[in-house]
């Protein structure tokens, strides 16, 4: 019976660990003094976006080890298509947006 309910204890963890990857999923990882350098996600709406704050969230930056902050990572269905990190500048690259949209473009023809 205890390991059943480690074992259900253990699958819902995960499962709600792994729930902003799910779909097509654009996640922005940062920090309290990286908010100038941060990109805005507000073009894609139809899709899932996130923002997760070191402060907030330290154990999924632990798990996907984010290196540099802020990052733009996009995820379809579970699995990291494109990461784009700031560097040591702390600042994305300019066409950040642009190469997310690229990406979203190849995942929906690929559908077809």
């Amino acid at each position: 019976m205890r390991i059943w309910i480690v074992f259900l204890i253990f699958s819902f963890y995960n499962l709600n660990a792994q729930e902003y990857k799910e779909d097509i999923s654009i996640v922005q990882y940062s920090a309290p003094f990286t908010s100038e350098a941060e990109v805005s996600l507000k073009k894609f709406k139809s899709y899932n976006i996130y923002r997760f704050c070191i402060t907030e969230k330290q154990k999924v930056f632990d798990k996907e080890k984010i290196k540099y902050l802020p990052t733009v990572v996009l995820y379809h269905n579970g699995k990291e298509v494109v990461r784009i990190e700031s560097g040591i500048s702390l600042k994305l690259p300019e066409n950040t947006i642009e190469l997310v949209e690229k990406e979203i473009d190849q995942i929906l023809e690929s559908k077809f």
